[in-house]
C-alpha cells in the first residue's frame, strides 16, 4: 500500500528549507516567508528541519545554534520561543512545526529531526497529520523514536520515513556485494532513500541503486541539486525526487517532462 505522502505523481520537487526567491533580500531559510514562497511557487513538498526551543516548542531551524542565521552563538535549545520569534521577525519570521502544518494544509512536509530532544515532540505533533509527513534524520535512532511517538499519539497511520545514515551505509554495502536480499533487508520499513549523488569519492546514486530501491518499493531522492543541467541528468537517470534550494527552477524542469 502506497503511503499518502507519495500519492502525487513523481518526480517530486522538495523545496529545501523553503524557497528564498532570487530577488528576495534578507529572508532566512526555514522562515515563514521561505515556506510561503515555496508554497506560492507551487511546491507540493517542503523539506525542513526540527529543533526544540528552551520552552519545548518544535521550530523549523537547521542549525543547532543561531550563529549563522542570526549572529547569536546560543543554541536553539537555550532560547525561548518568544525570544526566537523576536530575533527572526526581520528576516522572514520564525515558523513552528505546529504553525507550518496548520498554515499550509495542502503541503507535504519532509522533516529532518536534528536533535534527540526534538524526536518525541515531533512525533506527537505530526501524529494527526501522518498522511502528509515524512520523517527523516541522519540518526536512525532519532527517526525511529519519532515514528514510535507518532504511533502512540496517532490515529492508526504512521508517517512515511526515509533512511538514516546507518541504513544507507548498509544499502551501499549490500550493493557492493551485489546482494538484492541484503538490500531488501536494509530497506525494510523505509519509504525513501534521500541521499547525495556522491559522498566524497563514493558514488551513491547510480542506475543500479535506483533499480534496486525501486524493486523494494522505495523511492530515491537526491540532495541538494540546484543546477538545471544537474537536475535534468538525474531525472533522466530515473530518480524520484530532487531536494533543491531552487524549487522554482526544479518545478519548471519537471514540468517539461509531464
Amino acid at each position: 500500500m502506497i503511503h499518502p505522502w507519495f500519492e502525487r505523481p513523481s518526480p517530486r520537487v522538495l523545496a529545501h528549507r523553503g524557497l528564498i526567491p532570487a530577488d528576495a533580500d534578507g529572508i532566512a531559510e526555514n522562515s515563514f516567508a521561505a515556506v510561503a514562497a515555496a508554497h506560492a511557487a507551487g511546491a507540493a513538498y517542503i523539506e525542513s528541519d526540527c529543533h526544540l526551543t528552551a520552552d519545548g516548542e518544535v521550530v523549523l531551524f537547521h542549525d543547532a545554534d543561531l550563529s549563522r542565521v542570526i549572529g547569536d552563538p546560543r543554541p536553539v535549545s537555550q532560547v525561548p520561543l518568544a525570544e526566537l520569534e523576536r530575533l527572526m521577525a526581520g528576516i522572514g519570521g520564525l515558523i513552528s512545526l505546529r504553525q507550518a502544518l496548520e498554515a499550509f494544509p495542502d503541503v507535504r512536509f519532509n522533516l529532518d529531526i536534528k536533535s534527540e530532544a526534538a524526536a518525541v515532540p515531533v512525533g506527537r505533533i505530526v501524529a494527526p497529520h501522518a498522511e502528509r509527513v515524512l520523517l527523516a534524520s541522519f540518526s536512525d535512532v532519532r527517526r525511529r523514536t519519532a515514528l514510535e511517538a507518532a504511533d502512540r499519539f496517532g490515529r492508526g497511520m504512521r508517517p512515511a520515513t526515509s533512511a538514516g545514515t546507518a541504513t544507507i551505509g548498509r544499502v551501499v554495502s549490500a550493493m557492493a556485494m551485489r546482494s538484492r536480499p541484503l538490500v531488501r533487508r536494509a530497506l525494510a520499513g523505509v519509504d525513501a532513500l534521500q541521499v547525495p549523488e556522491r559522498q566524497g569519492a563514493v558514488r551513491i546514486v547510480s542506475p543500479r541503486l535506483i533499480d534496486a530501491a525501486h524493486a523494494c518499493g522505495v523511492e530515491v531522492h537526491v540532495w541538494t541539486v540546484n543546477d538545471p543541467l544537474h537536475m535534468a541528468r538525474l531525472l533522466d537517470l530515473g530518480v524520484d525526487g530532487l531536494v533543491t534550494d531552487r524549487a522554482d527552477v526544479a518545478l519548471r524542469e519537471v514540468a517539461k517532462r509531464r
